[in-house]
């Protein structure tokens, strides 16, 4: 799936940059606030291969696709990424769009 349904995108942490090869999803979230109300939201999830990334995802981290900027962040105390797929071989790292 990586491969036939990627799209190259730039993967920024601090001044280091690269290229990689991800599948842009999205996870729809819905918190609770304070007073009850129920709010709705959609997370950008990016879909790439743990040994293409080389690192494992932090909050922070920045992708570049289409002249559009998202910040990897944390996903309601489940952390910025979880495993996708049967072998643990794929991060799918939670983020929201910050410019473009």
């Amino acid at each position: 799936m990586l491969t036939s349904c990627a799209s190259a995108v730039e993967y920024r942490r601090g001044t280091e940059t690269r290229t990689v090869a991800a599948v842009l999803g999205k996870t729809d979230v819905e918190v609770e606030d304070a007073s009850g109300l129920r709010v709705g939201s959609v997370v950008w999830d990016f879909l790439i291969a743990a040994a293409v990334l080389g690192f494992e995802p932090a909050v922070g981290d920045v992708m570049v696709v289409n002249g559009k900027q998202y910040e990897v962040r944390n996903l309601s105390g489940q952390g910025c990424w979880r495993w996708t797929g049967p072998n643990q071989k794929t991060y799918r790292i939670h983020t929201q769009q910050i410019a473009g």
